[in-house]
């Protein structure tokens, strides 16, 4: 089964013709008020300065960085009573709330996978915290509860983070992740009895779990022990690739790959169907850019050997045929290609291209009945095709219309595969596709309290700044009235090779049952079109993807399908990035914005965690010249006393180890003081919670109806009624 971590660089690693500028419009933020109505917490400033290549830089909020200090804390709590008081007031809140928990309340399925004459899923009935993992023998036998991560925690914040099948069907390698930290542990589980063996391995990060074809033990990738105290913060360096033999102690764990020489440097483990090779991707921070490894499990003192030496461009590692390893490149291919590569004769002169690059961007494959089955992006939505393992077409898989797809794993002998699809009005659904004919039947199909007819989505290309082409999904309910007066949700990320595609969401719904409007753009930086379009919106060019929001926006606003009173701004991690450089750049463009989870600091992000890592998307304020680019970004950097900002709503966790809350801390402090209008700047800080990954089913229905309740509030939406959820936000269906 793959419920598996992702490798380092996959976890770090989302109209035609100009519009005029928007400079003159009318200011989204009032600035009526002299000042903030509302009284915040004192944020202590300090003197402290830093010297960037010259250049003096001040940071008087750096106590904030210090998430155990008492004057933290005191802040963190001061700050959380100011912002829950002002949601208890908001009359929309509960009715929403509620509204969210019917729209919740309904059967969630992964992909089935099957390993060792047995199929594995996990399932949520609806509310619960955390969904359940599931097996059976046959698809029509009754499902086993295999593991049930809500028994490990009574609120729900002990997740699931990865499971991995031994290839025999009898040992389940899981990981568990604690409030939401990146930080995992994996357990043994014995499939027949469903009781946990002894066996328990700690200080797992950004690692998948590989069996060895016996299934006697597992490779996996972890770091040093940290300090207790610090291990939220405490920037992670060597990481280190280990085998694992069941029954036997971490301690006496054999250590297979590493590299002393190389901090930066992480490694993830994968073990080929046949059992034969252990294939070894090397990454270097969240670039998609490897070096491959591999060794030779069929002798035991087989050497590690490189395969490709190199960090040039991105090897996803597919399946074998024998020595032959077949990959998908962006090498020479900014939009991906499949090559052959024979280990014996390893030179790029004897690769052998097997499906060229396309005008659609390759984003996944594998060899399942002795084909290649692959997924495309085109224009931001998946494409299924089936080629012979020689490249010839064989066909096009058909999809019930325009969304994503997710799945399409299996081994080479395998007659049949599992996928999803959803789209933003379309629920995830769960197909079997039996690869002989191509014909593809439901497995399971969720029923969510609403009419999708009721809805439409459509793509529109934009012209940003510089002339380029962008895409983006505009989503509501149908008889849409272009005046202006449409409360609008933008939502963006344009980062880290990561692509927006349709996905159905119960958060989303509720807002377009509010009579809101749902968009999306597909901004440089991201993964849609490729390499070279994820390029375009990293260091130097990182303007881009701003720029791109901002069009986005500003042909929002000048088609009239929303004002900048009506427009809020919204997204995540480095999509809070995003937010925060918009509302700094154009505060005047927007009504709201609510960055959650982002990164504020541009000049230290690197000095936190995983954050080096980022370097490769961002560049480096040790750097002069990206230091220059960095620093005219930089949200925390950019708020200007005297300006009158949005009304925004920061969002973060104690417990976000990816992206430390002090960004967030940092950056509200700031804005407060900044703050001229009369637009409340406020910072909801969750507690017992991450990033993001396996939060809990309650917190994550709290966190959207204080969202959906603060922009109902600060958009103007009109009054909703406490008691009268389904009719009060648009209906039951």
């Amino acid at each position: 089964m793959q419920l598996r971590h992702a490798t380092l660089a996959a976890m770090l690693a989302a109209a035609f013709g100009a519009q005029p500028a928007l400079a003159q419009s009318a200011p989204a933020a009032s600035c009526a008020a002299t000042g903030p109505s509302l009284t915040y917490p004192d944020s202590r400033k300090t003197d402290q300065l830093d010297n960037y290549h010259g250049t003096t830089v001040a940071d008087p909020y750096r106590w904030l960085e210090d998430a155990n200090s008492a004057e933290t804390k005191s802040w963190v709590e001061a700050q959380n009573k100011v912002t829950q008081a002002y949601l208890a007031q908001i009359p929309q809140r509960e009715a929403i709330r509620q509204r969210l928990t019917q729209l919740w309340n309904y059967e969630r399925y992964s992909v089935p996978e099957q390993e060792g004459g047995r199929y594995f899923y996990t399932r949520n009935d609806g509310l619960q915290n955390q969904s359940v993992l599931y097996t059976l023998k046959k698809l029509g036998d009754t499902p086993r509860v295999l593991l049930d991560p809500n028994t490990l925690a009574a609120d729900g914040t002990v997740a699931l983070a990865g499971a991995e099948v031994s290839p025999d069907g009898k040992l389940l390698a899981y990981s568990i992740a604690a409030s939401g930290s990146d930080w995992n542990e994996i357990k043994v589980r014995d499939i027949a009895t469903g009781k946990d063996l002894d066996d328990h391995v700690k200080w797992v990060k950004f690692s998948n779990t590989a069996w060895t074809k016996d299934g006697k033990g597992f490779f996996y990738s972890r770091y040093d022990e940290p300090k207790e105290a610090t291990k939220l913060a405490d920037v992670n360096y060597f990481q280190k690739l280990y085998f694992h033999r069941i029954g036997t102690p971490q301690s006496a764990d054999i250590l297979v790959y590493d590299r002393p020489d190389q901090k930066e440097w992480g490694f993830g483990g994968q073990t080929t169907d046949d059992g034969r090779y252990l294939v070894i991707t090397t990454t270097k921070g969240t670039a998609p850019k490897y070096r491959i490894s591999y060794k030779d499990l069929s002798k035991p003192d087989s050497k590690v050997v490189d395969l490709i030496d190199n960090f040039d461009a991105g090897y996803d590692f597919i399946d074998n045929v024998g020595s032959v390893f077949y990959f998908s490149t962006d090498r020479n291919a900014p939009r991906k290609r499949i090559v052959a590569i024979d280990v014996s004769k390893p030179l790029e002169t004897n690769w052998k291209e097997v499906v060229a690059e396309s005008a659609d961007t390759l984003v996944g494959a594998d060899i399942i009945n002795h084909q290649l089955v692959l997924e495309y992006l085109k224009d931001a939505r998946s494409v299924v095709r089936v080629v012979d393992l020689k490249g010839k077409a064989v066909r096009e898989i058909a999809l019930p219309g325009i969304g994503s797809v997710g799945g399409l794993q299996g081994k080479k002998g395998d007659t049949e595969t599992f996928f999803s699809f959803t789209g933003y009005t379309t629920p995830t659904t769960i197909y079997r596709l039996n690869l002989k004919d191509g014909k593809s039947s439901v497995f399971r199909q969720p029923k969510v309290a609403f009419n999708p007819a009721d809805y439409e989505t459509r793509q529109q290309f934009y012209t940003s700044r510089d002339g380029t082409k962008v895409p983006m999904f505009i989503v509501s309910k149908k008889g849409l009235k272009m005046d202006g007066s449409n409360p609008t949700y933008l939502y963006g990320y344009g980062g880290f090779n990561i692509s927006l595609t349709p996905a159905f969401s119960p958060a989303n719904l509720a807002w377009m049952e509010m009579g809101g409007v749902y968009v999306v753009a597909n901004l440089r930086g991201g993964g849609e079109y490729g390499e070279a379009w994820h390029q375009a919106g990293t260091k130097l060019h990182k303007q881009n993807v701003f720029d791109d929001f901002i069009g986005a926006a500003e042909w929002l606003v000048a088609n009239k399908l929303t004002s900048p009173a009506k427009l809020a701004i919204g997204g995540g991690s480095n999509g809070g990035l995003l937010v925060g450089a918009a509302m700094t750049q154009r505060p005047e463009l927007f009504g709201a914005a609510i960055p959650a989870v982002g990164v504020m600091d541009m000049l230290r992000f690197h000095k936190f965690t995983i954050g080096w890592a980022w370097t490769s998307d961002y560049g480096s304020s040790e750097n002069p010249d990206e230091f220059k680019a960095l620093v005219k970004y930089s949200p925390l950097h950019n708020l200007k006393a005297g300006t009158c900002y949005p009304a925004t709503m920061v969002t973060t966790a104690d417990h976000d180890d990816r992206v430390v809350p002090a960004h967030s801390f940092k950056y509200a402090a700031a804005a407060q003081a900044a703050q001229a209008g009369a637009a409340p700047i406020l910072i909801r800080i969750d507690t017992k919670a991450g990033h993001g990954a396996g939060k809990p089913t309650t917190k994550q229905i709290e966190e959207v109806a204080d969202r959906w309740g603060f922009l109902s509030r600060e958009l103007k939406m009109g009054e909703l009624k406490t008691g009268d959820a389904a009719k009060a936000v648009g209906g039951s269906h």
